[in-house]
């Protein structure tokens, strides 16, 4: 069984570690769990690991976040991944800094790196794992609010979450989607981690 983890972000030292670069640092971290390091390739930095008798491929869209679909669409094409056996990951302006939610489908709510994944796969049907990145901006400064960098504060409670979605991340391959639902989306730890006094 093969599967494939599409992190969306932007590539470039100006975009490390800012919000809508969640999605590289999951996969960051996932593959520094097993030991195993990207290398470029095409479209995309991309590492490979088993797990359980499971083989996961990793990438991380070169493309920029715009055309993260034409990515993934080669990937999934040149490794022959059913679009059910993948898993985007990608950050979520409307759920709470540090929340989780997987689905297996669903539109794409404004987010340009999934219209790219609509665009590029015909579906919306494929699953995701939403990580909340809180809504703390002024009118008119969502861009700047997804484009800037995580304070120091948030990057410690970002912790927690990112390894949560690592183990969401092996159990959606190991188990199934429904009940890798049912148990995290579910679980209480997922919580809003900056509570009411948001950072």
């Amino acid at each position: 069984m093969k599967y494939l983890i599409i992190g969306l972000g932007n590539i470039g030292q100006e975009y490390e570690f800012t919000r809508h670069n969640i999605g590289f640092q999951v996969l960051d971290q996932l593959a520094a769990e097993h030991q195993t390091k990207f290398q470029i390739d095409r479209l995309a930095l991309i590492t490979s690991f088993s797990y359980k008798g499971r083989s996961l491929y990793l990438i991380k869209p070169t493309t920029y976040m715009n055309l993260s679909g034409k990515a993934a669409q080669y990937w999934i094409n040149k490794l022959k991944i059913p679009i059910e056996n993948t898993l985007t990951i990608v950050d979520d302006l409307a759920l709470p800094f540090g929340k989780l939610r997987l689905r297996p489908q669903g539109s794409s709510a404004g987010h340009n790196g999934l219209k790219s994944l609509e665009e590029y796969l015909k579906t919306q049907a494929y699953p995701r794992l939403r990580f909340g990145i809180g809504n703390d901006f002024a009118k008119g400064q969502q861009a700047n609010y997804v484009l800037a960098r995580f304070k120091d504060q948030e990057l410690f409670l970002l912790e927690s979450p990112i390894n949560q979605a690592c183990e969401i991340i092996k159990s959606f391959c190991t188990l199934d989607i429904t009940r890798t639902m049912e148990h995290y989306n579910a679980d209480t730890s997922c919580k809003d981690l900056t509570g009411a006094n948001r950072i």
